[in-house]
């Protein structure tokens, strides 16, 4: 199958397409709590209702711990990513792996204008291409054992 022709609305699919949050005046204690809670590894940041912004364990990692700075008084707004790379709906798979290669992150946002639709990480890829793999193989498995219908 080829990669070009899927766009992420497979996965949004399978995955469904809640998106955490978290306000950009919150500690980065409550938002590790969130994400902790919701088993995700980042949430989109919001202002006003609007998205502003993405905050993720690497934000963690090389904002607050590798700087020592104190995660219970520490805000969101002073160490998360401002700018976030984000796609669309129409996004194929093959460009939105390139783009998680390319620029190094494991979270992209799914945008329909400023409204977060969904949110799509690397393992929801690496899980969709194993499915399909797999679907791939037994369907040769198939071809190759089972009897000729014709």
């Amino acid at each position: 199958m080829p990669l070009k022709k899927v766009n992420v609305t497979i996965l949004l699919k399978e995955k469904g397409t809640t998106v955490f949050w978290i306000s950009d005046d919150a500690t980065v204690d409550s938002a590790v709590a969130e994400m902790n809670r919701h088993r995700v590894g980042a949430v989109l940041v919001k202002s006003d209702g609007k998205v502003v912004g993405i905050f993720t364990e690497r934000d963690v990692l090389t904002r607050i711990i590798a700087s020592g700075r104190d995660p219970k008084t520490t805000t969101i707004r002073e160490v998360m990513t401002v700018d976030y790379q984000s796609i669309t709906k129409e996004t194929s798979i093959e460009d939105a792996m390139q783009l998680m290669t390319d620029k190094r992150v494991r979270h992209l946002p799914v945008l329909e204008g400023q409204e977060a639709v969904g949110m799509i990480s690397i393992g929801d890829i690496t899980r969709w291409l194993l499915k399909v793999n797999e679907m791939e193989a037994e369907n040769l498995r198939r071809y190759i054992f089972d009897e000729y219908p014709g």
